[in-house]
């Protein structure tokens, strides 16, 4: 079970997530550092996502986070081997229901935006590097929170893959208790879960 304090720090996660596709030219860095001021600028603007409009969050961050992710690789490494078992119509199932579950994660911790700073860290890459690592830290009220993006660059632009939230890759977290469902109910049996829980939590927006 992931900690309040893992889930409002996916705050974060998204506000630097939400804004259009990358520029070709940016580096990675470059890029998360402008999304990252600009859309925590955006939300602390906005009146009716401070006020929990969810559906509204839902609209944003399906619109402006998902056009900057690899969400098919981020699926399929939170799958891990049981990837490749699936059926072309398991894996379009996964990733839909996954992308669900992500997207209203994101967007109840999003109303929880107050005073937070974002403070990069030092790049460690080198100039032809199609992976890197970008490390930051979120300031506000509170422990300072550790909050990193990996990266690729694939077709000229660079994609986020994966977020660390306190130390924890959220692919990875994932990974381990989409591999019990699996073992448990197979392949559907996982689909079905996310669908079901996606199902609850739209109840309860």
């Amino acid at each position: 079970m992931l900690s309040r304090r893992f889930f409002t720090s996916l705050t974060l996660a998204a506000a630097a997530l939400l804004t259009l596709p990358a520029r070709a030219e940016e580096a990675p860095d470059a890029l998360v550092m402008r999304i990252a001021n600009d859309v925590l600028d955006a939300v602390k603007a906005d009146k009716s996502i401070q006020t929990g409009d969810v559906r509204k969050v839902i609209v944003l961050v399906d619109a402006k986070v998902m056009p900057s992710v690899n969400f098919k690789r981020m699926t399929a490494s939170a799958v891990g081997i049981h990837w490749r078992k699936a059926t072309p119509e398991q894996q379009q199932r996964l990733q839909e229901e996954f992308k669900t579950l992500l997207i209203r994660t994101y967007s109840g911790a999003l109303t929880q935006v107050k005073d937070q700073t974002v403070q990069f860290k030092p790049m460690r890459s080198k100039p032809d590097d199609t992976e890197v690592v970008v490390r930051t830290e979120i300031r506000g009220q509170g422990d300072p929170v550790q909050l990193d993006y990996r990266l690729e660059k694939g077709s000229g632009e660079w994609k986020i893959y994966d977020v660390n939230v306190l130390g924890v890759w959220l692919v990875e977290n994932y990974r381990n208790s989409f591999a019990q469902e699996i073992g448990a109910s197979g392949i559907d049996g996982l689909i079905a879960k996310l669908a079901e829980k996606n199902k609850a939590d739209a109840g309860r927006s």
